[in-house]
């Protein structure tokens, strides 16, 4: 399983990667989760715009099988969907990098400290 190390994860499988600026992150799902899911058919997401408090729901994933809701890792504000993702499997194909799924601008960068490190979530998910 694909657990990259310069990441953040939450015990719901959504990753979160902090840009250069330090005050921006993508999100997405990981590697395990798109695998659990199955074929990834379509994903709502909230749009731009949109404030969030950690662990609220900003969108879901339809896989052939089920739905899954999103929750965001940390707080903060949609700057930008994935356009990309208009082609749902790319997140079954490149979670990490083409399969992102929103930029956030952070209420508290540092929150995201807080976060599983990439150890901690290989061992949540038994890898």
């Amino acid at each position: 399983m694909n657990v990259p190390s310069d990441l953040r994860y939450t015990k719901d499988h959504e990753w979160i990667k902090m840009l250069p600026d330090g005050q921006t992150a993508l999100v997405g799902i990981t590697d395990f989760a798109q695998s659990e899911l199955g074929d990834i058919v379509f994903v709502e997401l909230k749009p731009a715009g949109t404030a969030l408090k950690a662990h609220e729901i900003f969108g879901t994933v339809e896989a052939v099988k089920t739905v899954a809701d999103l929750f965001a890792p940390v707080a903060g504000e949609i700057l930008e969907v994935n356009a990309g993702l208009d082609s749902a499997e790319t997140v079954n194909q490149d979670p990490y990098e083409g399969g992102w799924m929103v930029k956030l601008k952070l209420e508290d960068p540092a929150s995201v400290e807080a976060l599983l490190d990439a150890a901690a979530y290989s061992e949540l998910i038994g890898g």
